[in-house]
C-alpha cells in the first residue's frame, strides 16, 4: 500500500539533507510517494509567503510530512515557523529520542538510551503579551500553561514507555520556584502518573535533572516537561550522544505529524555537500514507526550504526571525509 508524505526541502543545507533521506528510503522500498511543498526562505522567495497555504493543505491532507531544517532569524525578523506549524496544527507532542551512538567523539559512547517528551503548544513559547517598553528598558513575555496541555502531553509520555517497553517516566519542572505555571504540570503529572502503576514515576526540579543527565544520563528512561525546559532538555541529550547531527525530532498531533531534523540549516556549509544526513534520517525511521513500519524504521538504524562503526563514508563533524550523499549511499548498501 502506497503512503503519500509532504516533504518540504528547506533552507540551507536542507535541500541537501533530504535528498539523501530520501535516497535512502526509495532504497527501502517501503511504499512511499512524496508530495513537495514549500516552507522557509525559499517559499518566501518563489511564492512571497513563509508558509503558504498550499503547504498547509498538503500537510493536512497527507497527515504526514518530513521536513528539513528552516530559516528562523535571532532577536527579531519573522516568528518561528516551526512553532506557527505546531500552533496551527495542534502538534503537541515533541518526541526527541538520544540513544548511544558508536564512534562519535561523545562522552558517552554507550549506555544513554533516553526520550525527551516536550509540551509543544504552550508555556513560554506561547509568548503571550509579548512587548517591549517604549525606552528598551523592559521586555515582559508571559507564560500559559493549561489543565488540559499538561494532561495530554503526560499521558502521551506513559503511553510512549508502556508501548515500548521503557520503566520509568520524570516528570521535570521547577514547581518549587515557579508555583502556577510549572506547578500546574507536577500536579496534573503526579495525577495522571496514578494511572499506570505498571511505570516508574519520578519527579525532579529542572536544574538538578540537568544536572543528572550530564554525570549518570543512564537512570533515565522518559522525561515529559514543558515547551522551555524541554526544549533545552532534549538539546543537552543530544550533546551526551554526538550532537545534533545525530538529533531526530516528532511532532504529533491528534490529527497531524511532522518528522523532522531539530539542527539549524546550517548556512555557512550550505551547498558543499558535507552535511551530515543522518538527524534527519533517524527523523525518517520515527515516522516509519508513527506509519506502522517499525521493521523498516529499524532497518535504517542498524545501518546508520553499521556506517558509523565502519567510519568509511561519514561528515567531517564524525570524523571522517565523507559527503552528505556518500554518508546516505553507505547507509543505502548496508540496509
Amino acid at each position: 500500500m502506497t503512503q503519500k508524505i509532504t516533504v518540504i526541502r528547506g533552507d540551507g543545507i536542507g535541500p541537501e539533507i533530504m535528498d539523501a533521506t530520501l535516497h535512502v528510503l526509495d532504497r527501502l522500498d517501503a511504499g512511499l510517494e512524496y508530495e513537495y511543498a514549500d516552507a522557509g526562505v525559499a517559499a518566501l522567495d518563489k511564492h512571497g509567503d513563509l508558509m503558504p497555504q498550499a503547504t498547509l493543505d498538503s500537510i493536512a491532507r497527507n497527515a504526514v510530512a518530513l521536513k528539513s531544517p528552516l530559516t528562523t532569524p535571532v532577536g527579531g525578523g519573522f516568528t518561528s515557523i516551526n512553532v506557527a506549524l505546531r500552533r496551527h496544527f495542534d502538534l503537541y507532542a515533541n518526541v526527541r529520542p538520544a540513544k548511544s551512538f558508536p564512534n562519535t567523539g561523545s562522552r558517552y559512547g554507550e549506555g544513554v538510551d533516553l526520550v525527551t517528551v516536550r509540551e509543544n503548544t504552550e508555556g513560554a513559547y506561547l509568548a503571550e503579551g509579548q512587548e517591549i517598553s517604549d525606552d528598551g528598558e523592559i521586555a515582559f513575555s508571559g507564560a500559559r500553561i493549561t489543565r488540559k496541555g499538561s494532561e495530554r502531553i503526560v499521558r502521551y509520555a506513559f503511553e510512549l514507555a508502556r508501548g515500548a517497553g521503557r520503566r520509568k517516566v520524570t516528570a521535570v519542572h521547577k514547581a518549587n520556584i515557579i508555583k502556577s505555571t510549572s506547578g500546574l504540570f507536577l500536579t496534573v503529572a503526579r495525577e495522571v502518573a496514578e494511572h499506570y502503576p505498571d511505570i516508574e514515576f519520578q519527579e525532579m526540579i529542572v536544574d538538578n535533572a540537568c544536572m543528572q543527565l550530564v554525570m549518570r544520563p543512564e537512570q533515565f528512561d522518559v522525561l515529559v516537561t514543558t515547551n522551555l525546559f524541554g526544549d533545552i532538555i532534549s538539546d543537552l541529550c543530544a550533546g551526551l550522544v554526538g550532537g545534533l547531527g545525530l538529533a531526530p525530532g516528532a511532532n504529533i498531533g491528534e490529527h497531524a505529524a511532522i518528522f523532522e531534523a531539530v539542527h539549524g540549516t546550517a548556512p555557512d556549509i550550505a551547498g558543499k555537500g558535507i552535511a551530515n544526513p543522518c538527524a534527519l534520517l533517524l527523523g525518517a525511521a520515527q515516522m516509519l514507526d508513527h506509519i506502522g513500519q517499525p521493521q523498516n524504521a529499524e532497518r535504517v538504524r542498524q545501518a546508520i550504526v553499521a556506517t558509523l562503526e565502519a567510519k568509511d563514508s561519514v561528515t567531517g563533524d564524525l570524523g571522517g571525509n565523507g559527503t552528505t550523499l556518500g554518508f546516505a549511499e553507505a547507509i543505502a548498501r548496508r540496509l
